[in-house]
């Protein structure tokens, strides 16, 4: 598995391509949020803490939930964020947080940290596939320099 980060260009965001539509079904909807859920644990004690939810760990672990809904959506599964969130329009919901290039490492960091235990149970055509995704998605949300 390569887990190669795209550099940042401020005058440039590369084309993003959805997940492999393999990696659902291998994973499933459950895996997904476990992923999330992995996720957000490791954010809740990264030093971009600041730019989640306020309140505790349960608060993170609902927000996992959520972003768990965008990716089930993203990888082909069914419109759980469209339903309960409306459109996703990510760059806008995440306007009012700075993300900066360095908080896109950490976010990166954690999203591989998340990752690894898959590499047994999921193609590595298919995990690549999503680690090529949330990489260029996150160069995306990127707000603030510095």
């Amino acid at each position: 598995m390569n887990y190669t980060i795209t550099p940042y260009n401020a005058n440039f965001i590369p084309p993003v391509q959805k997940p492999d539509a393999n990696f659902l079904p291998q994973v499933g909807e459950q895996g997904i949020r476990d992923l999330l859920a992995r996720l957000y644990t490791c954010l809740d004690t990264s030093p971009v803490r600041g730019i989640f939810p306020p309140a505790d760990t349960e608060g993170m672990l609902e927000a996992a939930q959520v972003s768990a809904d965008f990716f089930i959506q993203i990888c082909g599964g069914p419109a759980y964020f469209n339903q309960n969130r409306g459109m996703p329009q990510m760059r806008g919901r995440h306007a009012p947080f700075a993300i900066t290039p360095d908080a896109r490492l950490h976010w990166l960091s954690c999203f591989e940290e998340a990752l690894k235990p898959l590499e047994e149970s999921v193609s590595e055509e298919s995990l690549q596939s999503f680690w090529n995704y949330i990489n260029i998605f996150s160069i995306m949300m990127i707000n603030t320099q510095g």
